[in-house]
This record gives C-alpha cells, sequence and structure tokens, in this order.
C-alpha cells in the first residue's frame, strides 16, 4: 500500500491524497482516539474546521503524539487542514478566526486553510456583499500565507463562477478546492476546470454520508465490480476518485474502518469499470450537502 502518495500543488507542497475527515466528530474522548487511531495505522492528513468545534481534541491528540518519543512522527509528517466560518467572512475576523484556530490546534502554523463557503454569516446568497466578503477574507489568507502562519490556502465550495472572479482580485490562486463530490454528484466540468487552471481538486462526502455503502442505494454494476476486485464498497467509491487524482477525506470512527478507506489506495480501476460507475449513476446527480451554486 502507497501510503506516501500525495497530489503536488501550485506552491510545490505535496498534500497526501487520502485524509481522515473529522465532520460531526464531537465526542472530546472519541475525536482524540480516532486521530490516533488513524496516524498509527498510516494517515498522514486530517481535516478538520472552525464550525466542526473540534479543533481542540485534534490539536491535543496531535501533541501527544508528537511528545512521545516512540512514536517517531513530527509536525513536519502531519499535514492538518482547517476551515473559516462563514460567520467569519471579513479580512479582520479571518485574520482573528486562524490565531483562533492556531491556539486551539497548539500549531505555530497551518498546513492549509480554506474558505469553507463562498457565503458570509448572515447573509442571503443573492447578496453582492458576499462577493465582497470573500475578497477579503482571501486578501487576510494571502497576507498571512506571505507571513508563513498556512502554508497553503484554497476554498470550499466555490463553484466555476466564483473561482472564475477570483482572477481579478488574488494575487494567489487557490492551491486547493474542496467539494462533495461522488458518483452521484459527479461535477466533471468543476473537476476540469479546476485541473486547467492548477487547482487541486478535493472530495468531502465521498460516500455521500453513509448512503452509499449502508444500503440506500444498491447497484448490481457496483456488486459486480466489487467482487471482481474482492473490495468493500467504501474502497470502491473512494478508488473512484482517487482514480481521477481527487483527494479524498473520508470519515471513519472505528479502527476498522480506518484501515478500510486506506486500503482504497490499492485498488486499480480500469477505464471501462470507472466509465460503467458514470453511465449508471448519471440520471441520479443530486446534492446531499450545502448547495453553494447560488451563492453570488
Amino acid at each position: 500500500m502507497n501510503l506516501n502518495r500525495t497530489v503536488k500543488l501550485n506552491n510545490g507542497l505535496e498534500i497526501p491524497i487520502i485524509g481522515l475527515g473529522t465532520y460531526r466528530m464531537t465526542n472530546k474522548k472519541k475525536t482524540k482516539q480516532n486521530v490516533k487511531q488513524a496516524i498509527e495505522v498510516g494517515y498522514r492528513h486530517i481535516d478538520t474546521a472552525t464550525v466542526y468545534k473540534n479543533e481542540s481534541e485534534i490539536g491535543e491528540a496531535l501533541q501527544e503524539i508528537f511528545s512521545d518519543p516512540n512514536s517517531g512522527i513530527l509536525r513536519k509528517d502531519i499535514w492538518v487542514t482547517s476551515k473559516l466560518s462563514p460567520s467569519d467572512q471579513g479580512y479582520e475576523k479571518t485574520l482573528a478566526a486562524v490565531e483562533a484556530s492556531l491556539k486551539k490546534l497548539k500549531f505555530d502554523y497551518i498546513d492549509m486553510y480554506l474558505i469553507h463557503w463562498p457565503g458570509a454569516g448572515g447573509l442571503k446568497v443573492s447578496d453582492p456583499l458576499n462577493l465582497e466578503k470573500r475578497k477579503q477574507s482571501w486578501k487576510a489568507l494571502e497576507e498571512l500565507y506571505a507571513a508563513g502562519k498556512i502554508r497553503a490556502i484554497g476554498v470550499s465550495n466555490y463553484q466555476i463562477n466564483h473561482l472564475e472572479e477570483m482572477k481579478a482580485y488574488a494575487t494567489v490562486m487557490p492551491a486547493v478546492n474542496q467539494c462533495e463530490f461522488h458518483p452521484l454528484l459527479y461535477t466533471k466540468d468543476l473537476v476540469e476546470y479546476n485541473k486547467k487552471n492548477g487547482i487541486a481538486f478535493e472530495a468531502y462526502s465521498s460516500l455521500v454520508e453513509g448512503r452509499l455503502v449502508n444500503g440506500t442505494y444498491e447497484f448490481q454494476f457496483v456488486e459486480n465490480i466489487v467482487k471482481n476486485h474482492e473490495i468493500t464498497h467504501a474502497q470502491l467509491y473512494l478508488a473512484w476518485a482517487l482514480h481521477q487524482g481527487v483527494i479524498v477525506i473520508p470519515k471513519a470512527s472505528s479502527l476498522q474502518r480506518l484501515k478500510e478507506n486506506l486500503g482504497a489506495l490499492d485498488v486499480k480501476l480500469d477505464e471501462e469499470e470507472f466509465n460503467t460507475i458514470i453511465s449508471n449513476t448519471s440520471e441520479n446527480q443530486e446534492r446531499f450537502c450545502w448547495d453553494p451554486t447560488t451563492v453570488l
């Protein structure tokens, strides 16, 4: 298993192509245990956000690992991403939010920091002030990036129009765009746009919050591929994204699932299998999380 598989970003840094998602991890004890287990079995990429309210627990777990001489893990070995809350959009608020995240994580720097949402808290999606807010937020992130407080800056849930407008105000283009992405939401145009513009694409909700693996959706063509490769459904869907060079951050709350998700790195789909998944799910396109397409 190639646990060192990475994606090279537009600033030269390399991000592990698979990480641990921590959305809805709110139990302090379980969160710390989960992070420690993930690092133990080979994860080197942890994804969090201000709105997840678990940065402190993640920071504590990692600091305990770093301070353990038997772990062999140093700060430089782990990639941590956090994100700006919509309520913190704006120049001054962004500066303060990043400092707060640094304090909670107990870090001198954050590997990557994303604007979580193209809209600002308290504004309607149609409010033109959303643009001004995200422009000011990006200005703050560029300054923090230049100061070394953040090693890479990016966005989340940005659509093509949001990325296009950045060309008029950004001096540093995003390293990553993290969006909902799975066979039931195959946003090919967005993925190709990011690739063409040197922005790495990262998927969240790769398993549709469990719906693709808990029996909610049953596809015979999937059963055939799973049987052929002798893999699990989760490994198949993660491998489908990895096949495209997409970064994935699946959540896993047990040691077994943590190991299972890493196993997706060993799955090699051929083009016929990859296209079979797309052709058989193209009529079921649906968003299960936030819909950023209406945010001005």
